[in-house]
């Protein structure tokens, strides 16, 4: 048996990501239980599709079966920014100012508050315990690839456009330099007030901070030195990010000065790279590894695991053992994406198959 399973989130995970939580502390991911039970109530209600697709929020949780605890988190907000929740915003714009009078030459950076009502698909509250981040299966990987095998499957659910929100360099006690620089001066209140305000209503942002353009030149150094930086803690993260097809927005978290990274989503090589097609036994364990998942109708209606498969003739050629702990039968459509270079050049060939065995697979699993 795999060691490791992640599953759609639900009411009963209350106790286990509310633990979680305290190793995060985000807009998405509060350290406060009623926050959690809204979010893993609305987190079901996604999965199940009782709410319209632009108000779906979808928690994965990553278990250690052998120990039975939540080990990782991470989640998907299928559209950030609507009428009553607006995605908010600095736009970071260069400006270049010459003076040939007294010969003096500066660059710039303003700030522009904006807003979308329409906005991109987000992939958010990324955690995992730290006492398992060294795990030789890379459970920090996983949980995040998880995010995108699952747009990969239901691909209609989600908008053409991925954003990541990374947190900038923070003082030790979690603070913003940014924040205490200018929002604190125009709401009042402190960033882990407005922080988790704006968990629950972020309309406070327009209707208190200054309208127009900014210019970080006014703020204080510390403040200027956050602005589109990435905090040690998810250097990490944005190299993975650049790595399959992400780049950075110039534009920021108006609490923080955190960076947005956004990419098309049609074009992030792991979207790409994810199979749609029927599961098959595998004749022994010769296969490489990849995350496999499967969609259900039931609690906790999305399962995935890591494990060897091969792919070819049109399958996804599993162990029986394996097979049986995914809850999948002989034929049924499962998702694939490769976690290795070897996997990812049989996933390319299986797409490129003359046959058109791929699509056969993503019309079965669409159906």
């Amino acid at each position: 048996m795999q060691r490791y399973e992640i599953r759609g989130a639900g009411p009963q995970d209350e106790d286990a990501l509310l633990a979680l939580a305290r190793f995060l502390n985000s807009v998405n991911l509060p350290n406060d239980r009623e926050s959690i039970r809204r979010l893993l109530m609305g987190s079901e209600a996604s999965f199940s599709g009782a709410v319209p697709p632009a108000q779906r929020r979808y928690v994965f949780v990553l278990w250690d079966l052998v120990e039975q605890r939540a080990v990782g988190t991470s989640m998907i907000v299928a559209q950030h920014g609507q009428r009553e929740a607006p995605y908010i915003y600095f736009d970071v714009i260069p400006e270049e100012k010459y003076s040939h009078a007294v010969d003096r030459h500066f660059n710039h950076q303003l700030l522009r508050l904006g807003f979308s009502y329409d906005g991109p698909t987000e992939l958010g509250g990324l955690v995992v315990d730290p006492s398992y981040r060294k795990a030789p299966e890379r459970l920090g990987l996983l949980i995040s690839y998880v995010r995108f095998l699952f747009i990969a499957a239901r691909r209609g659910d989600f908008k053409d456009e991925l954003i990541a929100e990374l947190l900038p360099p923070l003082l030790p006690d979690g603070t913003s330099h940014l924040w205490e620089a200018l929002g604190r001066r125009f709401t009042g209140m402190s960033y882990a007030e407005a922080d988790f305000l704006s968990s629950q209503d972020k309309a406070f942002i327009r209707d208190l901070f200054p309208s127009g353009v900014i210019h970080a030149s006014l703020l204080s150094e510390d403040a200027q030195r956050v602005i589109g930086q990435v905090g040690a803690q998810t250097k990490g993260v944005e190299k993975m990010l650049r790595r399959i097809g992400f780049t950075y927005a110039e534009r920021v978290d108006p609490f923080d000065g955190g960076p947005h990274f956004i990419a098309d989503t049609d074009r992030v090589t792991l979207v790409r790279h994810t199979l749609a097609l029927p599961t098959a036994v595998a004749p022994g364990d010769a296969g490489v590894i990849h995350l496999v998942g499967r969609l259900t109708d039931a609690p906790p209606y999305f399962t995935a695991l890591r494990v060897p498969a091969v792919i070819e003739a049109g399958a996804v050629k599993l162990t029986r053992e394996d097979q049986e702990q995914l809850g999948a039968t002989p034929g049924e459509p499962v998702y694939a994406l490769p976690l290795s270079p070897r996997a990812t050049l049989a996933s390319d060939a299986e797409r490129a198959r003359p046959e058109g065995s791929a699509e056969q697979g993503e019309e079965q699993a669409s159906s």
